[in-house]
């Protein structure tokens, strides 16, 4: 870009010594060393600001992905590429039972209709068992037997 080597320097350094004089030159070779020591200090401070741009636009990238891969359910995932529209998974579930309706709500001056009152232990009773089929089956020979006298 922007190069002086050492013959360019030398060519400016004498040019400078015939226009100011010997007497201004040191005084102007101490201003130009701080405007450009100063200049650097300011591209230093610029340059580390970019940097540091550049370091949270990473780091904000690597939260990123961090929240993104820590949101990540795995199990779901799985699911979702198996059964994408939940046949399987609803083949799998017990079936819904529909509750009995309940009755209409009665005001405070209604009183409940009168049901017939079952005693609660003969609702807990279980069914008789059934007759023993051997029985009839013993009775067939004595009325075959009968017969024959």
């Amino acid at each position: 870009m922007f190069d002086l080597g050492w013959a360019e320097m030398g060519i400016i350094m004498l040019v400078a010594l015939l226009v100011l004089g010997p007497k201004e030159l040191p005084r102007l070779a101490r201003d130009i060393g701080r405007w450009t020591g100063k200049a650097r200090a300011m591209a230093r401070e610029f340059q580390r600001s970019l940097e540091d741009i550049a370091r949270e636009a990473e780091l904000d990238e690597v939260k990123k992905q961090i929240e993104q891969a820590s949101r990540f359910d795995a199990g779901k995932q799985i699911e979702k590429t198996i059964d994408p529209d939940g046949t399987l998974k609803r083949a799998f579930e017990p079936p819904r039972v529909n509750p009995a309706p309940k009755p209409p709500a009665q005001s405070a001056g209604q009183s409940a209709p009168q049901s017939p009152v079952q005693p609660a232990a003969a609702a807990e009773l279980p069914a008789p068992p059934p007759p023993p089929a051997s029985e009839p089956a013993a009775a067939e020979p004595v009325a075959a037997n009968a017969e024959k006298r």
